[in-house]
């Protein structure tokens, strides 16, 4: 009787640990994480996006919301972040956030390419119109090419999220905008939400299609995480300010100039050739204007001659005119360019040291020198002996030996002509 007992507990206790293991596990709390993307679009950017998306993917988050503002950015950037949202493994939200934020240009594209496109009030989305790395029209030719270029992508973007292929089409083509409750009419994005509250609270129970598969997304109680940047994905992003990029262009370039004026001072070389590397890598990812670049090279040049001819000041003033309408043509789209409080301070400042250096390094060049044997040249002194061809001098309070065309008698005033190999070359004063 025991041994049956024994038996059926043991059957009901495995029975149930089965159905405890095997049967329906408890639902997780969804996670939905955040970034937010503000400012140009660049490599830094591009970066974090793309960190964004993988650490989601990692930790199988229901979707990853992107809160954009962005005045747009480089194209290559922008056409690598939209791969990464259309090859994304989650669903990605991008909401244009908060009111007052905008996504145009690049922007345009990146909101295109989302699973869910949303706005807040107050926010506008368009003029996506294709321009140069210099912020301005392209050539004819050039800008057929990357237009038309531009309007495929869009409508590719648009065909494969089910939105209006049209509207893309002119933001490309004629630069037009839309607010948020504009866009919402156009079925250019997906809803307008005040805040993220909100737009988590309508996506709850929202269907998505991807690829041949429905996705119901769930919401409700679910935990938010933002993701923050690296400090890789900081650091390029820094980089990517204009006013720090034209900053550390005018230290390399000072620090160059330094170094070239007066070589040996090692330390300004060395900073001066670490913020001009920096300065470069950040051009890259900024539209900049490569003729203003060759004006403040030309200015640099100016100064250079400075010190070698002298100009009474006239080629320094040429360089420092050079320097300013360099700068003020280094950024010509009105989005990345630098501001006059920032550019007009540093271009002067870096101007009159340009000008000081050169000054200095001209004077130091035409001044008479102060040590060694040719400070002895122009000296007076007085011949200690008879010197007949050779002989010895008093000169500068040393004794030297000497030579001389002439006969020279003991006590005549001397001045030397040349110094060479510790001899003198001298000459007798008339009158002495």
């Amino acid at each position: 009787m025991a041994i049956k007992q024994i038996i059926s507990l043991s059957t009901l206790f495995l029975t149930g640990a089965l159905l405890f293991a095997f049967g329906p596990a408890v639902a997780a709390q969804p996670r939905i994480n955040v970034i937010q993307v503000k400012g140009s679009v660049n490599p830094g950017v591009q970066e974090f996006v793309e960190y964004g998306i993988r650490q989601s993917e990692s930790e199988r988050a229901e979707f990853l919301v992107i809160l954009l503002d962005t005045p747009g950015g480089l194209m290559t950037s922008m056409r690598a972040i939209c791969q990464s949202i259309l090859n994304s493994q989650i669903p990605i939200v991008v909401y244009v956030s908060p009111s007052g934020a905008r996504a145009a240009s690049a922007g345009v594209f990146i909101t295109e390419a989302a699973d869910i496109a949303a706005m807040a009030p107050g926010t506008n989305i368009g003029a996506a119109h294709p321009v140069s790395d210099s912020g301005t029209n392209l050539s004819s030719t050039m800008n057929e090419k990357v237009l038309n270029d531009a309007l495929a992508f869009a409508r590719s973007i648009a065909a494969q999220r089910g939105r209006n292929e049209q509207w893309f089409q002119e933001a490309v083509r004629k630069s037009v905008s839309a607010s948020a409750q504009e866009a919402f009419k156009l079925n250019v994005i997906d809803l307008v939400a005040d805040n993220l509250p909100s737009l988590l609270k309508k996506l709850d129970g929202w269907h998505l299609r991807r690829g041949d598969a429905t996705i119901v997304l769930k919401t409700a109680g679910a935990r938010l995480r933002t993701i923050s940047p690296t400090w890789q994905n900081r650091f390029l992003q820094v980089l990517g300010d204009p006013s720090l990029a034209y900053f550390l262009l005018m230290i390399g370039l000072a620090g160059l100039y330094f170094e070239l004026s007066s070589p040996g001072a090692v330390v300004p070389g060395v900073v001066g050739g670490i913020s001009l590397i920096l300065a470069l890598y950040a051009m890259q990812t900024l539209p900049v204007d490569y003729a203003g670049i060759l004006i403040i090279l030309l200015g640099l040049v100016f100064f250079i001659i400075e010190v070698k001819i002298p100009a009474h000041g006239a080629i320094s003033l040429g360089g420092v005119v050079c320097v300013v309408l360099g700068s003020l043509m280094l950024f010509r789209n009105p989005a990345d360019r630098v501001p006059l409080s920032v550019l007009l301070p540093t271009s002067a400042a870096i101007s009159l040291f340009f000008a000081a250096v050169a000054r200095l390094a001209f004077k130091a060049q035409a001044s008479r020198p102060q040590t060694g044997q040719e400070t002895l040249l122009g000296m007076t002194g007085k011949a200690m002996g008879e010197i007949d061809l050779e002989g010895q001098v008093f000169v500068n309070g040393e004794l030297w030996n000497a030579r001389a065309e002439e006969r020279i008698e003991k006590g005549e005033k001397v001045e030397v002509l040349e110094v060479h190999n510790l001899k003198l070359k001298v000459k007798r004063i008339d009158g002495s």
